[in-house]
């Protein structure tokens, strides 16, 4: 997954988060973001089933 399409589906996913009508709940099952840069990502409630984030940068992260 490229930066691009990340940064798009964590912006709908804050959205979602904040009840806004153009938000999405992130599903990111299986992705591929070893070393992506998720620092204060809010991933609260997001699918994150078999995803790889083998250094990844997570400081900050909700990952609840």
């Amino acid at each position: 997954m490229d930066k691009k399409e990340l940064d798009l589906i964590l912006e709908k996913h804050e959205k979602w988060l904040n009840d806004e009508n153009d938000g999405e709940r992130a599903n990111l099952q299986g992705a591929d973001l070893r070393d992506a840069d998720l620092r204060d990502a809010n991933l609260l409630g997001a699918n994150l089933l078999g995803v790889d984030l083998r250094d990844a940068d997570l400081q900050g992260a909700n990952l609840d």
